[in-house]
């Protein structure tokens, strides 16, 4: 049976279905093992996340994965994704980041647990609880998958839960650039229209908020007008140094225009700027049950580099807004 040190592993379950003429039914499901508790396996599988309940396991165990990106590679992205969303307010727990903003999205708000916390495992959890503690919120944390399992076990043993499962994703960025189009601006900082249609977006746009859109050196803000009205918007920020990347984010259509190519064209435009400055690949962060958007930068050439969980400590009351 699978444990909770399986988490973040490829692994296969025989799940019973079904019986017919007194014998019982199978069927296997092939993916990621996303969490483990007393009751159900959660697994993200090419054709979504499944839950199955134990009691209709009949064999479960980990299975060689696919070519997965080194540890190195993960530590890297995931640097890169914490320079193109940059936390106002941050400490280091040795290697491991902690990150606030006002409770302005989760991943602004939670620490990034790679490398060395220079404590133990469990010493290093406290300090992350009484560092949130201390600024109202609940403590939140990032667990890149598999690299990050260790950590998510001992999160699952003091109770804490999972927003769900975000896949962080990847594309090289020249196929993405499909010619200039007129209809697409790019602007080094977000007007008001723009600011309120990523504030329906998310909920809430605290003054933490503007600067994490704004902070990055190198970022822009896409706008496409129909006539005098906002009708689809994103946001684009370059990263790195010696290899250079193109943060996509806050792609949003109003819903009377879209299906309309417009997410597509806004891709296109950042993705030539950011070829102009010499990136060579983008990324972005799409909860995996997120299925339309999923499909649509898989159209793109987006595959998943690598999946996360945000986990969330176990408190009463309210939680900061619910983002990747």
């Amino acid at each position: 049976m699978l444990r909770r040190q399986d988490v973040g592993h490829r692994v296969v379950i025989r799940r019973i279905v079904g019986v017919r003429n007194g014998r019982p039914l199978y069927s296997d499901a092939l993916g990621e093992l996303v969490s483990v508790d007393e009751t159900n396996l959660t697994v993200a599988t090419k054709n979504g996340t499944i839950v199955v309940p134990l009691s209709e396991v009949h064999r479960a165990k980990r299975v060689p994965p696919q070519r997965r990106p080194t540890a190195a590679d993960v530590v890297a992205l995931e640097l890169a994704a914490d320079a193109a969303w940059p936390a106002p307010t941050r400490a280091k727990l040795g290697d491991w980041l902690l990150r606030s903003a006002d409770g302005w999205t989760g991943r602004a708000n939670s620490a990034l647990p790679i490398g060395d916390p220079d404590r133990p495992l469990e010493a290093a959890i406290d300090a992350i609880e009484a560092w949130y503690a201390e600024r109202g919120q609940p403590a939140l944390v990032n667990t890149p998958l598999p690299l990050a399992a260790p950590v998510g076990a001992a999160l699952d043993a003091r109770g804490w839960t999972a927003r769900p499962l975000t896949l962080l994703q990847t594309a090289p960025l020249v196929p993405l650039v499909t010619g200039d189009d007129p209809g697409v601006s790019l602007a080094k900082a977000p007007g008001d229209e723009w600011l309120e249609i990523a504030q329906a977006r998310k909920k809430s746009l605290p003054a933490a908020a503007r600067q994490v859109l704004t902070g990055p050196p190198e970022v822009r803000f896409a706008s496409v007008y129909a006539g005098d009205a906002l009708i689809a918007i994103g946001r684009g920020a370059v990263v790195g140094d010696d290899r250079r990347r193109l943060h996509v984010g806050l792609i949003e259509v109003v819903p009377a225009h879209r299906r309309r190519g417009l997410a597509r064209k806004v891709t296109s435009a950042l993705a030539g700027w950011a070829a102009e400055l010499g990136a060579s690949e983008a990324f972005l962060q799409v909860e995996e049950h997120n299925t339309a958007a999923v499909a649509l930068y898989g159209t793109m050439g987006f595959t998943t580099h690598h999946s996360y969980l945000t986990r969330e400590q176990p408190v009463s009351g309210g939680r900061p807004d619910a983002a990747c």
